[in-house]
């Protein structure tokens, strides 16, 4: 595919090259900008570029002194600086779209997603700007000719480009358990955790032979993710992306065309409740968890504090694995992922990360100029995504990226969480990473992983939105309890759930969304 890929790019690149001979650059900011490279004529009026990411505000100064630095080079490129507008991570979804709805000029460049940052919400609301192609191929060229027809295409509402993918970097975010080899094999699982049954195991082994640790001091808010996952991993569960937070509708890897709830119905909610009340029992996490917010469960894995981290594959091989490792050798990090039991498992959607223009934007092409440089220009690329070298980081012998001596992320790391345009044609890797175990891991995704298959549907959930915040309601009122084993009796209190889900109009949601697919598999 890479080799592919970039043939259809020099092509591209080939047949744009041409196109500009014969053709003039569009007007703007004063002077001629060539359709050829958006820093081939730099226009005369200077501009500030706002660009919104979710995050905290960093505050030891090191993001400003990068920015900096890259400003100096936007300036003389395409005349232009960038700032970096932070939606902090407390109600962080709706501080991002109030701050879009306002369409004041107050952002340009926007970091979003379909699945987790309501990207064709906003892009359905008029929030974000439609990019027609003339557009992208003179203000955005290397981005444009580097992106195939078909990510073009899957980058559409009603006809119009509205995003552009982040689909040149291999990522999986697929969550899981991490847990540690040494203790595994203490529990006589010396080939590790390969389903829920052995990590129950593994966690009983813990209590048994490490009584100082909790196994796993969770804060109590991962309700949906072990749910999900446990359904994945017992159901052959693929969750629907856009319709609600939680995940609860989806298909069958094995039926993609019927839409169905195995929050409703089926045997894989009761069991795994019962599970739960098991964990519960053990003493996995501590007794009051779902009051508990002053753990750091990561941090504590990170230092052998606890016996295991849930969160996904990319947490697993750049942070924890290698800092527990080399915190306590011979720890042997692992990770059991969701779904592996089923062998079910989606690629990782091109819009998960994706860059789109604010409709409110008073300079979107100076915007895309400014995007096409960090995402493709190296120099850009590596201080946006590294830092400075020599400050944030240094390149060891073997070509990786290390950390200077002394440094520390909270006194010395930068905070731009660009997750909208990375590429891999330029991305350093970190010394400090689990690359072997990355490596072997992802031979065993790609061997059975399966493309999101309704990556192209924009879902319109007008008419179901009262019956999803119902059910959000509901979720919230149950789920935690279930997922903690918060409850005397798991059948009894899955029943009463499915009575209330019913009540709020899970069925309808169902139907609606049944006949959305139905009618897209229609049309395709």
């Amino acid at each position: 595919m890479k080799k592919l890929k970039r043939v259809l790019t020099a092509a591209l690149c080939m047949g744009l090259a041409a196109s500009l001979m014969s053709c003039g650059g569009k007007k703007e900011g004063g002077t001629s900008a060539s359709s050829g490279d958006a820093s081939s004529s730099v226009p005369s009026k200077h501009v500030v570029i706002q660009y919104m990411t979710t995050g905290n505000k960093p505050t030891n100064g090191a993001t400003e002194k990068m920015l900096e630095k890259l400003n100096a080079i936007l300036n003389e490129k395409c005349n232009a600086e960038l700032q970096i507008y932070y939606i902090p991570w407390t109600d962080y979804l709706t501080n991002y779209n109030l701050t879009l709805a306002q369409m004041d000029g107050t952002v340009d460049l926007v970091g979003t997603a379909t699945d987790w940052l309501d990207a064709w919400k906003n892009s359905k609301n008029g929030a974000f700007l439609a990019l027609s192609e003339d557009m992208l191929k003179q203000y955005c060229p290397k981005t444009w000719a580097s992106v195939s027809r078909d990510h073009w295409d899957m980058c559409k509402y009603n006809g119009d480009i509205y995003l552009i993918p982040e689909d040149n970097y291999a990522q999986w975010i697929n969550h899981g358990f991490m847990y540690r080899g040494d203790f595994a094999k203490e529990a006589g699982l010396a080939n590790g955790v390969h389903s829920w049954e052995d990590l129950t195991t593994y966690f009983r082994s813990v209590k048994k032979n490490h009584p100082e640790l909790i196994p796993w001091d969770s804060d109590g808010t991962q309700a949906a993710q072990i749910s999900g996952g446990y359904i994945a991993s017992k159901g052959s569960f693929i969750p629907l992306d856009g319709i609600n937070v939680y995940g609860m509708f989806g298909v069958n890897k094995n039926d993609l065309k019927k839409i169905y709830s195995p929050y409703l119905e089926g045997d894989e909610l009761v069991n795994f409740a019962k599970l739960m009340k098991e964990w519960d029992t053990i003493g996995v996490w501590k007794k009051d968890v779902l009051n508990n917010t002053t753990s750091d469960n990561r941090s504590e894995m990170k230092l052998g504090q606890v016996a295991a981290e849930q969160h996904h594959t990319q947490t697993w091989y750049t942070d924890v694995c290698p800092r527990l490792n080399e915190n306590i050798p011979g720890a042997d990090c692992r990770f059991f992922w969701f779904g592996e039991e089923s062998k079910t498992l989606t690629r990782m959607l091109i819009t998960h990360g994706a860059m789109a223009i604010s409709a409110g934007s008073k300079n979107p092409e100076r915007a895309l100029m400014v995007y096409d440089l960090i995402r493709n220009d190296k120099e850009c690329y590596d201080l946006f995504n590294y830092g400075i070298l020599g400050e944030q980081y240094v390149i060891d012998s073997n070509g990786y990226r290390d950390r200077p001596a002394g440094y520390t992320d909270d006194a010395n790391g930068i905070t731009t969480n660009y997750w909208w345009g990375r590429n891999d044609d330029l991305e350093i890797r970190d010394a400090k990473g689990a690359w072997a175990q990355y490596d072997e891991i992802n031979k065993v995704y790609e061997s059975v992983a399966i493309d999101y298959p309704y990556g192209q549907i924009v879902w319109d959930v007008d008419g179901i939105n009262t019956q999803l915040e119902n059910i959000s309601d509901v979720q919230a009122n149950y789920m935690n309890r279930i997922a903690f084993g918060k409850f005397d009796d798991a059948e009894k209190f899955v029943a009463e759930y499915r009575a209330a889900l019913k009540k709020a109009g899970i069925e309808s949601v169902i139907a609606e969304v049944q006949k959305q697919v139905d009618d897209f598999l229609a049309k395709n």
